[in-house]
């Protein structure tokens, strides 16, 4: 197969691989299907997807388009070449601000399209709850929804014309149909209209007349009409099984900015469903359901925590989010008011008890509507955080029927669930009868897929009976198009057959799909099949809050289900890597996959400690964004330390990992010869010579050591000390200033401290995270075990421990418990704060005084990664909102880029630069100069300095500057 591709190769500009790594991060999409492509190729333009379509045509070799791969129903996996329309493929063709109009190539994702939009007050508006990562491309390939198809629409409703190539790589334009068109076209056309003419009746009366139904193809796009009929139309839902388009043209709306939200809550679940028929009366935008198992969840997780608090009142079992957006924003508050009146005259309210209670809770402040929105977009996500081995599997959760039987639908459904003993998940759109109901099932035991088989054949036989569509938004990939005869009939699937002969002949796009499927429970096509299995390995860190092999490890790998939230563009941190590159490979979903199937033997002996598998990680800047965002908790840096560790322990470390992981062993000797240390810097040409042995990059000066290091002694010990202040290694060797600008802090708000010291005659404490950058473990449990074993005495009096490196305070938090589990680090976790955290601790505490001043008109404050990931943020603003007179603008960045020493790494300096030239380069180059620039991180800044030329400064020494005389 390789040497066929390598044909393939020749022919093409973009990237084509075809190894076994590339390609098992192509194996599954977010469904529960595994199948192992036999090649991934990345296009550069219309002529490579040409050059592949040839040849798929010579060598019958099935294709397969693919966007973000986050299909939950097995679209996007299969034995094929597949062409990921992401990476290059993705641009703006055409902007018709007047007429509402663009057209787009497929691989540009929802979010970034409506972000060019935006300045113009246009945008697209089929919003689905995988915005910030779905493709153009793949909606239309889906005929997508989202929570507002009440008001706009699916996809289909809104794609005006396709530009796309046939099997026989002839290029057409999908549209109204008119005469203007080649005689082959016609001849196409001519065969397409006869049969919708054929089958109208059929069509009629075996199609459900509902809004929500995407179950096989649109045909009824082909039945005459008054207006013309759209053959646009009839690609879209195809699931890349009839052609592959290469331009989309959309129909465009007026932005409508001004919104209001009434959250509606309900004692139990069944009245929930019943009253979703009365609320659409309203006309809202969009009305959204959330039970109480998210609610529940989504509290388990950091990011949505606050939300939550901010808007649920009480324990109710399920909300409904009824959004307005009149066009005449003056009718949205009166539109609130009638939603109140509404769930009272429904027989709703705060005070009453039992089945009576409820009512609405009013949101009109945009920054908490848009928080509960991307709560709301996680759900299915939040549902899949569940750490046990069963999960929520999508197979009956697309199901659609009218609203009036919502309530029994669901009902019934739930009886099917317990029936089976076990119980299901629900949200999403209850405006329009689509539930998003999982039942939790273990894939891996056989007789949890035979639950799911027996669960699929009598939910579709109860939506038959309610008249509604088994698929009402997210398709029928390889889960649901064995059912369509069962819900369409023999007749129709047959007219089903024949459009996909009349556009694939030879089926080549997307086989399997739609028409002529495999059983949905062939194990076979399982991500986790009959041989699944991952052997026992001993780890360096502690996983048992997973299950499965090597000490849970296998449980915490396979918490990503591919949702791909990493692969947003912006907003937030993760994944850093993947916003330079976009590719899969740099992606926290990328390095979980492959970390899967190394782990389960599917990329052969030792995967794990392979080169490939340290490609893999390279890029990962262990930011710890997804240990935060990740909607299941993906915690890839925690993973890669794994990893490092494995691989360190078979072929060892090279100069560059053993510099970077024993500095702060030799620390103490460097400073003292910190003149002759700095040389690399000053002596010209040496930086080149120490390249290649040393891995560190030539174009960059390092950090330079201070020859007057920060010594504890230097500041007074108190004898009743309220805080202990932890000096680390990089504060202490390169920028203490920092270090002792803290100290005054502390003095000046009269907090007697001590430094948290090492036993005398010992080397200065540290926690280990350098070692663990380089995998080397038990050499970081050391110098763990060290500082829980100094720190003890002052965590048994409660005394806070107070940190000012991100990077290693939080080591505290996060690293050190799972290096040595057990009630002592969880103790020391909960006591470790960085400065600004302890500061704003005290905001209640009357003996703490802290007397101020402006030390800036304005301040541009940048978050270290870690900050951001353990929610430390928001105590740095409560803390410097304490100056006066002073602004402060938190810069929206991912990573910096610095990352400890990879921004000084010969084959990763200038992605570090590419990372910063992002977002936090051009924000700082726009500051005043006038303007503070401010940064924890010792790496942030830096990366900061070393791009702009800007001199960033610790928070300590900014208070420093604050203090009032």
């Amino acid at each position: 197969m390789s040497q066929l591709l390598e044909k393939l190769a020749n022919r093409v500009q973009g990237d084509l691989a075809f190894d076994a790594f590339s390609r098992g991060r192509y194996a599954t999409d977010a469904s529960l299907y595994q199948m192992m492509p036999h090649g991934v190729l990345s296009p550069k333009s219309e002529d490579d997807i040409c050059a592949a379509l040839d040849f798929a045509a010579e060598q019958r070799f099935p294709i397969l388009p693919r966007g973000g791969g986050t299909s939950q129903c097995g679209q996007t996996v299969n034995e094929a070449l597949v062409l990921d329309n992401t990476q290059y493929f993705n641009g703006i063709l055409e902007l018709d601000v007047a007429n509402q109009r663009c057209v787009v190539r497929p691989g540009i994702v929802l979010d970034e399209l409506n972000r060019a939009l935006k300045p113009h007050g246009l945008w697209f508006p089929v919003d689905v709850s995988t915005a910030s990562r779905a493709t153009i491309g793949g909606m239309a390939g889906n005929n997508s929804c989202g929570g507002k198809s009440l008001r706009y629409g699916m996809m289909r409703d809104n794609v005006l014309s396709i530009d796309a190539f046939t099997a026989e790589g002839q290029k057409r334009k999908f549209g109204p149909v008119t005469s203007e068109k080649s005689p082959s076209y016609n001849e196409m056309s001519d065969d397409l209209l006869s049969l919708g003419a054929r089958e109208a009746l059929e069509i009629d009366a075996r199609f459900p007349k509902i809004m929500r139904r995407v179950g096989g193809y649109n045909i009824d796009a082909l039945v005459p009409k008054n207006t013309p009929q759209n053959l646009a139309h009839l690609l879209v839902g195809s699931e890349g099984t009839l052609a592959y388009s290469t331009a989309i043209e959309l129909k465009l709306w007026p932005l409508v900015s001004d919104k209001v939200l009434g959250v509606c809550h309900f004692p139990t679940f069944y009245q929930a469903m019943d009253a979703a028929q009365h609320l659409v009366t309203l006309k809202p935008q969009g009305v959204e359901l959330i039970d109480a198992t998210m609610i529940s969840l989504g509290r388990d997780i950091p990011l949505f925590r606050k939300t939550i608090s901010d808007f649920v009142t009480g324990a109710p079992e399920a909300l409904l989010l009824v959004e307005f957006a009149e066009e005449n924003t003056s009718q949205n508050l009166p539109k609130l008011k009638q939603l109140e009146e509404m769930m009272g005259d429904l027989g709703f309210s705060w005070s009453g008890t039992e089945k009576s209670w409820g009512g609405v809770t009013l949101v009109t402040e945009i920054n908490l509507q848009n928080d509960i929105a991307e709560f709301r977009k996680a759900g299915l996500n939040i549902m899949m955080s569940m750490k046990d081995a069963g999960k929520p599997v999508s197979f009956v959760e697309d199901c659609a029927v009218e609203l009036p039987d919502l309530a029994k639908y669901t009902a019934g459904l739930t009886e099917v669930f317990d029936k089976h003993g076990t119980k299901g998940t629900w949200y999403a759109h209850a405006s329009v009868g689509c539930l998003h109901v999982r039942p939790v099932l273990n894939l891996k035991l056989d007789q949890d897929v035979k639950k799911m088989r027996a669960i699929a054949e009598e939910c579709f036989d109860l939506v038959a009976k309610y008249k509604g569509s088994h698929s009402g938004e997210h398709g029928d990939g390889l889960v649901r198009s064995e059912f369509h005869e069962k819900m369409f009939g023999t007749r129709m699937v047959e007219s089903f057959r024949e459009v996909k002969k009349l556009f694939d002949p030879e089926g080549l796009f997307n086989p399997g799909k739609i028409v002529d499927p495999p059983k949905m429970d062939d194990r076979t096509l399982f991500r986790y099949n009959p041989d699944y299995a991952v052997t026992n390995f001993d780890t360096g860190l502690d996983w048992s809050a997973w299950p499965g092999s090597a000490g849970g490890f296998q449980g915490a790998v396979e918490m990503c289900n591919n949702n791909g939230a990493c692969r947003k563009l912006k907003g937030g941190v993760m994944c850093p890597s993947f916003r330079v590159t976009r590719k899969e490979q740099d992606l926290t979903r990328g390095r979980a996959n492959t970390l899967r199937l190394a782990i389960s033997g599917q990329l052969g002996p030792n995967a794990l400690t392979s080169d490939q598998m340290a490609e893999t990680m390279k890029l990962c800047v262990s930011c710890k964004g997804c240990k935060r965002e990740c909607p299941t908790g993906v915690d890839m840096a925690r993973m890669k330390i794994e990893v490092l560790s494995a691989r360190a322990k078979e072929h060892g470390i090279s100069l560059h990992d053993r510099m970077v992981a024993y500095l702060p062993r030799y620390a103490p000797w460097a400073s003292r010869l910190a003149t002759v240390a700095n040389l690399r810097n000053t002596v010209p040409g040496l930086a080149k010579l120490l390249e290649k042995p040393t891995g560190f990059t030539a174009s960059r000066d390092l950090p330079s050591w201070s020859s007057n290091p920060f010594k504890n002694t230097e500041v007074a010990q108190s004898e009743i000390p309220q805080a202990v202040l932890f000096a680390d290694s990089f504060n202490r060797y390169f920028e203490p200033d920092n270090l002792r600008a803290a100290a005054r802090v502390l003095n000046a708000a009269r907090v007697p401290f001590v430094m948290a010291s090492s036993p005398k005659g010992e080397r200065p404490l540290c926690c280990g995270r350098t070692f663990l950058s380089a995998g080397l473990i038990d050499e970081a449990k050391t110098e763990a075990k060290r500082l829980v074993n100094a720190l003890m005495p002052y965590v048994d009096k409660d005394i806070p421990i107070i940190g000012l490196e991100p990077s290693c305070l939080l080591t505290l938090r996060d690293e050190i418990p799972g290096l040595l589990p057990g009630k002592d680090a969880e103790r020391l976790a909960d006591k470790a704060k960085m400065l600004e955290e302890y500061i704003a601790d005290q905001a209640d505490n009357p003996d703490f005084k802290l007397p101020l001043k402006s030390p800036a008109s304005k301040i541009l404050l940048h978050g270290h990664c870690h900050q951001k990931a353990l929610g430390v943020m928001s105590s740095i603003e409560k803390t410097l909102s304490r100056l006066p007179d002073t602004e402060v603008e938190i810069v929206e960045t991912s990573c910096c880029g610095m990352a400890g020493a990879f921004g000084y790494g010969i084959d990763t300096h200038e992605i570090s630069r590419k990372m910063a030239e992002a977002d936090l380069a051009p924000a700082v180059r726009k500051a005043d100069r006038d303007t503070l620039i401010v940064a924890d991180g010792t790496s942030c800044r830096h990366q900061i300095a070393d791009m702009t030329a800007r001199k960033p400064i610790h928070v300590a020494r900014l208070l420093e500057m604050a203090l009032v005389e």
